[in-house]
């Protein structure tokens, strides 16, 4: 009896289990994130933010990471520049500062903005990376959302602040789609107020799909 039983429930494990394979796997770097921006707000992790330990030198940033000669700045204002130029030579540029809608021929006067705040990353996480981490993330190139040319008095006004904080002036639906990205990109998580004022302001964007390729 006691085997027949045996029996039973061994066949009944055994037919639960028909179809379960292994829990899919974490993305790893390089694989790409897709999903509309309602979704892809929804997947960001919650957790309290942590400034402890932050110093802004502890993100190495502006370096020449192609060994070219031009820095991570001068690599933007090449690739934004309205008019043609080189990373060298910038004369006879123009970048348009979409924050606050005003055009620039004066290098001078544009800021590089990280589009997640580098004292923002490391309440989000980047404690907890390498400082060679932390240097990739301050230079980020490889996604053009991350690093955006924009007016230095309205940079200044951003300072570290998250979406809960600050937002520009004009085109928020695209700041937030870029914000949200950079986010994914990097495994950053959000605070409660953070991913809140997310969710407020995409219901009134269109739910755009959000494309990005893992950074870390």
């Amino acid at each position: 009896m006691k085997k027949l039983l045996l029996a039973i429930v061994t066949g009944v494990v055994s037919t639960l289990l028909v179809g379960v394979g292994p829990a899919p796997a974490a993305q790893a770097v390089g694989e790409t994130y897709s999903a509309p921006l309602t979704t892809a707000i929804g997947s960001l992790t919650v957790a309290a933010e942590v400034r402890t330990g932050y110093e802004r030198t502890k993100f190495k940033h502006w370096t020449d990471a192609d060994g070219d000669g031009c820095s991570t700045r001068f690599e933007v204002l090449d690739v934004e520049s309205e008019n043609s130029v080189t990373c060298s030579n910038l004369s006879g540029g123009r970048w348009f500062s979409y924050y606050d809608r005003v055009s620039w021929t004066d290098p001078g006067r544009i800021d590089i903005d990280h589009m997640v705040p580098l004292a923002e990353a490391w309440d989000s996480g980047a404690r907890t990376w390498t400082a060679a981490q932390r240097e990739a993330y301050a230079n980020d190139l490889g996604d053009t959302r991350s690093l955006v040319g924009v007016t230095d008095s309205v940079n200044t006004s951003k300072g570290d602040q998250d979406v809960a904080q600050w937002l520009p002036t004009y085109d928020r639906c695209r700041y937030l789609r870029e914000f949200v990205a950079v986010k994914i990109r990097w495994r950053l998580t959000v605070d409660t107020a953070e991913k809140t004022a997310m969710q407020n302001l995409a219901a009134g964007c269109t739910n755009s799909t959000i494309t990005v390729v893992r950074a870390i």
